[in-house]
């Protein structure tokens, strides 16, 4: 784990023992990972069907035997349960089964075929479904609905199967932003590393809205204090623990910033540390967007997006106080990233580029944490989310 040995890693996050087993034992499955599940829009003129699959070749960073896995509808973001056996989708719709709602799905993963066996659908209680997590333990489902504003808790069956609605929660007010905060737009939905909170990043309301998860039977009860604020106007959208489990980071849309944040286990809090920009003082471009992040097991890369002036910054990362150092801006391969994510061998860095249609490969070099300037490409229509099984 290179600067993170075991036991550190223990300590710094925190984490349960069976959690803390769970996740070293992934880690050390990450290199036999060798399945790239791709989840893609399919309204709005697309020409894709559903979740895409590959081969995936980390000797020379390439993508192979590309198939339809399984036919869905406006899959924008998957997540893997921690045993690899289910995949499960965001269906980022504004009606499922006659009701004003988008809807989650299960999978059962076929490896040998690079295929999805469908499990069972339910209806995500808001609409436009945008994200979902699974807890470290794989007991817990969650989702955040975009257009309504919006997130539900569901309990996952030892068969891959999702149960009725636990909790749901719809927020209410709106941000200082008239044409993108008009309302609340919760957008990620993230579990701490000792799965006791569930964090909800809203960008409607520039907030963080944080729960008491009993991961038991997937109940969530709001926090004291219930949620962090970040600046006005700035859309907090993705969100990323690091390793050690005491930062976080917040990538905030509209500011086109990642905001660093120390997380608080004991009194499950977050404070300021860092913002830093995500575009240079000087841009005078097209509107610029914050994306996704993606951090180096490690802990010592982090790397993120931007939309509008479609780039991707590398971050060096202070062990100390998680602050970061930008140490590059280049190409992100397209336009209009939506997701990436590091391979499992973490020398390959991918980003899903929805409106250039296409999959960016860059080569990474995980010893100085620099990326190559241009890499392969892959063509598919509207990509956006990156899973490795």
């Amino acid at each position: 784990m290179g600067m993170l040995n075991r036991r550190e890693f223990l300590k710094g996050a925190a984490v349960a023992p069976a959690v803390a087993q769970q996740w070293w034992s992934r880690a050390g499955q990450e290199s036999k990972r060798r399945l790239l599940f791709v989840g893609t829009q399919t309204i709005d003129g697309s020409t894709s069907q559903g979740i895409y699959s590959y081969r995936w070749d980390p000797a020379l960073g390439d993508l192979q035997s590309q198939q339809l896995a399984a036919a869905c509808d406006n899959p924008t973001f998957l997540a893997l349960s921690p045993d690899d056996r289910f995949l499960y989708a965001a269906n980022e719709l504004e009606s499922f089964e006659g009701q004003a709602s988008g809807a989650v799905s299960s999978f059962s993963i076929d490896h040998a075929g690079a295929k999805l066996k469908p499990i069972n659908q339910m209806r995500a209680l808001g609409t436009g479904t945008c994200m979902v997590s699974v807890d470290h333990l794989g007991r817990n489902l969650f989702c955040a609905n975009y257009n309504s504003g919006s997130a539900t808790s569901f309990y996952l069956n030892s068969d891959g199967q999702i149960s009725d609605p636990v909790s749901h929660f719809q927020y209410k007010g709106h941000g200082p932003n008239a044409d993108r905060q008009e309302g609340p737009h919760a957008h990620r939905v993230t579990v701490s590393p000792d799965d006791r909170f569930l964090l909800v990043n809203d960008l409607g309301l520039d907030c963080i809205h944080i729960y008491h998860l009993d991961n038991r039977n997937a109940k969530l009860t709001p926090s004291d204090p219930a949620q962090w604020g970040s600046q006005p106007g700035a859309g907090p959208r993705a969100l990323r623990f690091h390793p050690n489990g005491r930062f976080v980071y917040c990538v905030c849309e509209m500011g086109s910033e990642v905001d660093v944040l120390h997380w608080h286990a004991d009194k499950a809090t977050l404070t300021m540390v860092q913002s830093i920009s995500l575009v240079p003082a000087d841009y005078h471009g097209p509107t610029s967007t914050g994306d996704d992040i993606v951090i180096d097991r490690t802990g010592r890369f982090a790397y993120a997006t931007n939309r509008g002036y479609d780039c991707l910054c590398s971050f060096s990362i202070d062990p100390k106080d998680g602050k970061l150092t930008l140490l590059a801006r280049g190409s992100c391969g397209g336009k209009v990233p939506r997701h990436l994510a590091l391979d499992p061998t973490e020398k390959w860095l991918l980003i899903a580029n929805q409106e250039s249609d296409n999959i960016t490969i860059l080569a990474r070099d995980s010893k100085t944490g620099k990326v190559a300037e241009t890499g392969k490409n892959f063509p598919l229509a509207k990509p956006q989310c990156l899973v490795f099984a």
